[in-house]
């Protein structure tokens, strides 16, 4: 009798601890705290990449460092951000796994501090190349560690939220840069900027490694207290630490190399999903919208200069991208990014009818300039809700942890050298097509990802990571998977005919 009353008892708890994962119980502030902190180093890395706007005319027309800067070589300091960022992709994963989530972002401190100090003190272009590429090693590597770490710490209901927090910093730190540097010169500017990667360090530093990364390496109680930490001193963590265990277990006895883990059905799933979102990302005409914003805002006679163009759009950025954080995990993934294409290509429709009738004759334009004023803030809002965000979270939920160090920087990679190219042949497919025709291009572009998004990406939202890989890989206890998840959709047509 005393036996069958224990065994129930214990059968009572462990559901009740089972039901503390599954049911969400658990504290969600701390892991907003965290996810914040972790997303500081997106500020950081919006900072380097709105600061070429406010940057270019003081240094190339103003002389402003003392020294000649001419376009093509602003161009190319530009650029070597996007190059240095893509160079770092596949480091920061093997880091990562080393030394911890936490300690890999906590070294990018270094060369963000260097490359901004090199550009307060540059004598040459040189320097300026140089302390760009450093910038865009550490925000690249915040490209890809900070969504692995969100998408680990944070529990299933708000994993979605946290991983907007990246894109919606990003915003920030390019907004930030945008308003300061219309009050003070480059230089000042730059060593505001400076002092961010600093801050995010002092901050970041008092936050708990992922539990994940813990389990890894066999240190259990330490997976322990940052569970706690994340979850409330009165979360059973217990549950979570047992199916974090089961999975490192199998992740053990599954262990791969490089071209066997891509040769599982549900990476190369997870790898054309996260490289086609990059693609349409990319091609969707963000950085041409960007480029022509002043010009539109200026041929629209509005009375703005282009340092109010450029804090409206990045105004807009920042409410879009918050209002993205509050969607996420109700909305789903599919949504906001078929819902942001589609009303992407809606609005480079708009920007090349304008620019295709002010070739042809400029009085018909002369009382539409609303128009591309209006499509560029459909656009930046767009993206900023759905493409922009959305493919970087989604990263960080997509690969298995065996694969993840090989297979995330891929995808980070793949969005920097897009960035990369588009940036730097721009201005050949505007003499190419004139800007009536680059836009019809990206219009056409934004449409195909719509499709693309139907038909092939799958609805995250709610799911845990281990029953995305199932999904993805078409297991058949994937069937189990709540009604709330979403999975309704296109995507997962093969996975309902395996499991049954």
């Amino acid at each position: 009798m005393t036996k069958s009353l224990w065994k129930r008892t214990r059968d009572t708890m462990s559901s009740f601890v089972v039901n503390n994962v599954a049911g969400e119980s658990g504290r969600k502030l701390p892991q907003y705290i965290a996810g914040l902190a972790a997303s500081g180093g997106a500020l950081a890395a919006g900072t380097f990449l709105g600061w070429t706007s406010p940057a270019e005319i003081p240094l190339v027309r103003d002389s402003e460092y003392g020294f000649t800067i001419t376009t093509e070589q602003f161009s190319w300091i530009g650029s070597m951000a996007n190059l240095g960022a893509a160079l770092m992709c596949f480091p920061i994963g093997i880091m990562m796994k080393l030394i911890g989530r936490k300690w890999a972002m906590l070294s990018m401190v270094l060369p963000l501090v260097l490359g901004w100090a090199l550009i307060i003190w540059a004598s040459n272009v040189a320097m300026l190349m140089v302390g760009r590429f450093f910038l865009g090693i550490g925000g690249g590597a915040f490209c890809i560690a900070a969504p692995t770490y969100t998408a680990e710490i944070a529990q299933s209901s708000i994993r979605g939220t946290l991983g907007t927090f990246f894109q919606l910093l990003v915003t920030v730190g390019i907004l930030f840069v945008y308003g300061v540097g219309a009050a003070v010169n480059v230089q000042v500017l730059s060593i505001i900027c400076g002092v961010i990667p600093i801050a995010f360090g002092l901050i970041f530093f008092f936050m708990p490694e992922s539990p994940h990364y813990f389990v890894e390496k066999n240190r259990y109680d330490d997976a322990s207290k940052s569970l706690k930490w994340l979850r409330g001193s009165r979360y059973d963590e217990r549950a979570e630490i047992e199916e974090l265990k089961a999975d490192d277990a199998k992740m053990r006895e599954e262990k791969i190399t490089f071209v066997q883990g891509f040769q599982q059905k549900s990476t190369i799933r997870a790898l054309i999903i996260s490289l086609g979102l990059m693609f349409f990302q990319q091609l969707s005409g963000i950085n041409a919208v960007i480029f022509y914003t002043n010009s539109i805002f200026e041929s629209a006679n509005t009375g703005l200069n282009s340092t109010d163009a450029t804090i409206i759009v990045g105004s807009i950025q920042v409410a879009a991208t918050l209002l993205s954080t509050f969607i996420v995990d109700k909305a789903g993934r599919r949504m906001l990014l078929m819902v942001s294409d589609f009303f992407m290509a809606v609005s480079t429709i708009l920007l090349a009818v304008y620019f295709q009738l002010k070739q042809s004759d400029p009085a018909k334009v002369a009382d539409l300039g609303w128009l591309p004023i209006l499509a560029v803030c459909m656009f930046i809002a767009m993206f900023s809700i759905g493409f922009g965000p959305v493919p970087w979270l989604m990263v960080g939920e997509l690969f298995a942890n065996n694969v993840k160090a090989y297979a995330s920087p891929l995808a980070g990679v793949f969005n920097w050298l897009l960035a990369f190219l588009v940036t730097k042949i721009f201005a050949s497919l505007v003499d190419a097509l004139g800007s009536a025709g680059v836009f019809w291009l990206f219009s056409g572009f934004s449409l195909l990802g719509t499709v693309f998004v139907f038909f092939i990406v799958p609805e995250t939202k709610g799911i845990s990571l281990q029953e995305i890989q199932q999904l993805l890989g078409g297991e058949k206890n994937a069937s189990s998977a709540p009604p709330a998840s979403g999975l309704n959709n296109p995507a997962f047509d093969e996975n309902k005919t395996e499991a049954q």
